[in-house]
């Protein structure tokens, strides 16, 4: 089944295997744009049935990282552009993640104190400029409570992403609602601390987040968003939220009549617990549109848990990293080259070493 077409809304996919999202931080300077160097990384792993871009913040105080490319300026929509053409060329398909980190930034970066559903700082770092010059780890600031005006800006930011990201030739969107990021600090009960109504109850804190799908389906088609969360990966104070499932479980209903384009759920990375068979089935009953899952995936588990009925696309990240031709290695059992000490030391930031110079398999 991983080889498999797939329709996806309007796009057909060629297999069910998807690049999962991956900051690399190679944008030009100034503006966070995306470039040449982005264009041809994307275009060598086109043999994905999608690829999903890395998180692409959706104004200046949604950044959290430096150096990542935006999709709020129409320098940013003309160098994707380049990469959606130079994708598409190889008969690729593509979704843009519009990212907001809430809390997970600093000043230097977001340009104002950062934002999230409330006051609440928890020991995180970040890739940011260094006080000795250069680009490395830096702990976050202090965020504030975003007030109402706040969430309204939010939504309208995502919107307006979303139709940038359409005319820069996407096919589609994912909203990123996982790993500690803004969405996903609504949706948790340690980092949401509010008594409005985005804070409380199950219903409230899945507020914005249900808004903010809505909106941006209502000016590009439901059938172009997708959301993507991490309910198993405990963020934050690395407490587990006993809510987090059954708000997943919520969502799935809201959009069970009109399904978006996919739920993606990322798993088995960082601090988190095992997923429950449970959980898989009650998400597949509450939900017949496409779900799709991320983490540390081998072809063997993707296709069980194809198989199984319960999943219908499966991605991949750091395998894409040191391996542009992934489908056809495991189509022709070929070995993967290993995301080794190296290969991490050039993830964020740098040149096209250790970015598009990875080799194709040579039989």
């Amino acid at each position: 089944m991983l080889f498999s077409s797939f329709q996806l809304g309007p796009v057909t996919l060629d297999n069910r295997v998807a690049m999962a999202p991956m900051t690399r931080s190679r944008t030009s300077q100034p503006g966070d744009v995306p470039n040449d160097m982005m264009a041809t990384y994307y275009a060598q792993r086109a043999n994905a049935g999608l690829i999903i871009t890395e998180g692409a913040p959706v104004s200046d105080v949604a950044r959290g990282y430096s150096m990542t490319p935006g999709i709020y300026t129409q320098a940013h929509i003309d160098g994707w552009k380049k990469v959606t053409d130079a994708v598409h060329a190889q008969g690729g398909k593509i979704y843009i993640q519009l990212w907001h980190v809430g809390r997970r930034s600093h000043e230097v970066i977001a340009g104002e104190t950062p934002l999230s559903a409330s006051a609440v700082k928890v020991p995180d770092q970040v890739f940011g400029p260094l006080a000795e010059g250069g680009f490395g780890m830096i702990e976050t600031s202090q965020p504030r409570a975003m007030t109402k005006q706040d969430i309204e800006q939010t939504i309208a930011d995502f919107v307006q992403a979303a139709k940038n990201s359409i005319e820069a030739g996407f096919d589609g969107v994912e909203i990123h609602g996982a790993h500690g990021y803004l969405f996903d600090q609504f949706m948790r009960k340690a980092s949401n601390q509010r008594t409005d109504e985005y804070g409380g109850c199950a219903q409230n804190r899945l507020r914005f987040l249900i808004e903010t799908l809505d909106a941006v389906g209502e000016v590009i088609g439901r059938d172009r968003v997708a959301v993507r969360l991490s309910p198993h990966v405990m963020e934050g104070d690395g407490t587990v939220d006993d809510e987090i499932e059954q708000l997943v479980i919520e969502l799935a209903k809201h959009f069970a009549a009109t399904p978006l384009a996919y739920l993606h759920l990322s798993e088995n990375i960082s601090n988190y617990l095992p997923v429950p068979d449970e959980f898989r089935k009650t998400l597949r009953d509450e939900y017949k549109g496409t779900i799709m899952v991320a983490g540390k995936l081998t072809k063997e588990s993707a296709q069980q848990l194809l198989a199984s009925g319960l999943v219908d696309l499966c991605a991949f990240g750091t395998p894409y990293v040191t391996n542009p031709d992934l489908v056809a290695r495991f189509k022709q059992d070929w070995p993967l080259a290993e995301f080794d000490a190296d290969a991490r030391l050039s993830l964020y930031g740098g040149s096209e070493q250790g970015y598009i110079d990875y080799p194709n398999y040579s039989v």
